[in-house]
């Protein structure tokens, strides 16, 4: 077995205080002679409700391929849809017959599954969703995005930073929100909302809004060869406060993953931002 399987998972129980609910690990292995390392850390933000973000960093075998597994989960009106998709989605996705086969297409069936999954629960999940952004590392060579929602992953290039997700945004989604029924408004807030409420078009759960909204990811493919330096997935608690370039280029000259992902989170902080903030860094050295 190459390199030993590592999991890390996080889960918050209703009522941690912020006080306590900074949540940090870190993990590593081998891939085709590549040394892969990760780490994470998470912080509450200012908000009253517990802590709604859920993290996946775990190393894995499927079949003859070695996977590193990489996910963040942010949710809203609640935490029990991310914590759900903490435990099932991955497994739903490596249990699709064709996921080595045809990746693409295993997550985009996943994804659905485990979506239909939570509006089966909502009386046990509850009204609320999450936003998702999943990052599989096949064998160290080949890395496959997919997100729901705003919830980012870019990589580092030779220093530059190429965002592999997409913003699920209203505004940019009016059209077929519109087509279903629904509407998208700023009123109230002030930024734009599917029927007034959601500031993304696209998540998992979300009962009461599904007919107007949509629970299929943008799935991405990238090469990892030697211009690739590292991996970010954030929660959006890191994007409103800092672009793509600034985040890459605060962690460049920081060798230990886990350290990365800490400094991401205090640097969101320190331009106040307010919101959940979770961090995933991957390396590949």
């Amino acid at each position: 077995m190459m390199g030993r399987e590592i999991l890390h998972k996080m889960k918050v129980k209703a009522g941690l205080s912020s006080s306590t609910s900074d949540t940090t690990g870190k993990g590593k292995t081998k891939m085709s002679g590549k040394r892969i390392t990760h780490g994470y850390h998470l912080v509450k933000g200012q908000s009253s409700h517990p802590m709604e973000d859920y993290i996946v960093a775990q190393f894995k075998h499927a079949g003859d391929s070695e996977l590193g597994l990489f996910a963040i989960f942010d949710g809203h009106m609640g935490h029990d849809v991310p914590d759900y998709l903490r435990s099932h989605l991955f497994d739903n996705i490596l249990h699709q017959p064709d996921f080595l086969t045809d990746t693409k297409s295993a997550i985009m069936k996943a994804y659905e599954i485990t979506d239909s999954k939570i509006l089966e629960k909502a009386k046990e999940l509850g009204k609320g969703g999450s936003t998702a952004v999943t990052a599989i590392l096949i064998d160290g060579l080949k890395l496959v995005v997919a997100n729901v929602g705003d919830s980012r992953a870019v990589l580092c290039k030779n220093g530059l930073a190429k965002q592999l997700s997409i913003d699920h945004e209203p505004s940019q989604e009016r059209e077929t929100i519109e087509k279903k029924g629904g509407f998208v408004s700023k009123i109230p807030g002030d930024v734009p909302r599917v029927d007034g409420q959601l500031a993304v078009a696209r998540a998992f759960g979300d009962r009461s809004l599904k007919v107007h909204l949509s629970s299929e990811p943008y799935v991405d493919e990238e090469i990892i060869d030697d211009e690739a330096d590292f991996l970010i997935l954030a929660s959006d608690g890191l994007w409103k406060v800092m672009s793509n370039q600034e985040v890459v280029d605060a962690i460049k000259g920081i060798k230990d993953p886990q350290s990365a992902a800490k400094h991401l989170t205090e640097e969101a902080l320190a331009r106040k931002s307010k919101d959940d903030i979770s961090c995933i860094v991957v390396k590949f050295d």
